[in-house]
């Protein structure tokens, strides 16, 4: 009777147990979710109206930098880095916004799935130049950052252009329920579609593989050059996509990278994601960049100078390298 009462207990006790080894690896970005909502907290109570508008608001800012900071986890969970993120960024958004001015919606259609096209392009050549030179990422990345760049600027010198109508409705607004913002539908939906499928192929698998261990990884059969080729293919998809809800929210075309890159790499950081590649997913990064934007609005409505809130970032950052690498240290001990 215990013999085979034996496994009906263990599958008892596997449904716990899944949640909490779940919740083990997963701690760093529950943790920066319980802070958002905190943060959300603190934002409601110095700001009292903070209701859903601004929701749909933030979600919109938020969009191209969520995205942009997907496609960074993406090459650095695969052991590498882009600083070329941004220039993609405002290449797509510029081809984009030139394309659809005074076209009608059906050759916008066609337009975005060109400009998609166009940031599988920009990957590929990323990582074919980042696998064959062997060159190192961050020097690769950096000049081709220049490259794109005066590619976005030969194209329109100065913002304009424009959207098209059905693409900005589809980040613009609410859907359905005025505390769900179309923009945070667009990007969940992104994301399942394109990183929920590779993460579970053996293209995800290999990922992280060569980003933990790249000699490890070659030694098991894993095709690491291509590998890091199809990460690059992947960041410059995002990018692309990065691209498109910039145009999409702001109705031009913007041809000056910004901040995106940077932005990108800390919040890859914050979301908990190994710069040493092999460790991290893309919730995180999403969740990182919400709480930076949030930082933002908030200093904002303590009418604090808003100089301060990139100190404050910073200061975020250092933070949570050195509890990052404390945490890492205590694991090798162990």
């Amino acid at each position: 009777m215990s013999a085979a009462s034996t496994p009906v207990q263990a599958v008892r006790v596997r449904p716990g147990g899944a949640i909490v080894a779940w919740a083990r690896r997963n701690a760093w970005t529950l943790g920066l979710l319980g802070f958002l909502l905190v943060l959300l907290l603190f934002t409601k109570l110095i700001q009292p109206k903070y209701g859903p508008v601004p929701i749909q608001g933030l979600a919109t800012a938020v969009l191209p930098l969520a995205l942009a900071a997907v496609a960074q986890a993406v090459v650095v969970i695969g052991g590498g880095i882009d600083l070329s993120i941004g220039s993609m960024m405002a290449l797509a958004s510029v081809v984009a916004a030139t394309a659809m001015d005074g076209r009608s919606p059906e050759f916008g259609i066609a337009v975005v799935i060109g400009v998609l096209l166009l940031g599988l392009v920009l990957g590929a050549v990323n990582g074919a130049l980042v696998v064959v030179t062997r060159v190192p990422d961050i020097v690769v990345t950096l000049a081709m950052a220049f490259v794109w760049a005066g590619c976005a600027l030969l194209v329109r010198p100065a913002p304009g252009g424009a959207a098209a109508p059905w693409l900005k409705d589809l980040v613009i607004g609410p859907l359905g329920n005025e505390w769900i913002p179309k923009a945070a539908v667009a990007l969940v939906l992104i994301v399942a579609v394109i990183w929920i499928p590779v993460v579970r192929s053996r293209l995800g698998l290999s990922i992280y593989a060569v980003g933990s261990n790249r000699l490890a990884a070659f030694r098991s059969g894993v095709p690491v050059g291509r590998t890091r080729f199809f990460s690059y293919v992947l960041t410059g998809l995002f990018a692309a996509l990065a691209g498109l809800s910039l145009t999409a929210s702001t109705g031009i075309g913007t041809p000056v990278p910004g901040p995106y890159t940077l932005l990108s790499v800390a919040a890859v950081v914050l979301g908990g994601v190994s710069l040493a590649g092999g460790r991290g997913g893309v919730f995180g990064p999403i969740v990182a960049v919400v709480v930076l934007q949030l930082v933002r609005t908030d200093m904002t409505f303590l009418n604090v100078n808003t100089n301060l809130a990139v100190v404050a970032q910073g200061v975020i950052l250092i933070g949570v390298v050195m509890v990052g690498s404390l945490v890492q240290m205590r694991r090798a001990r162990a």
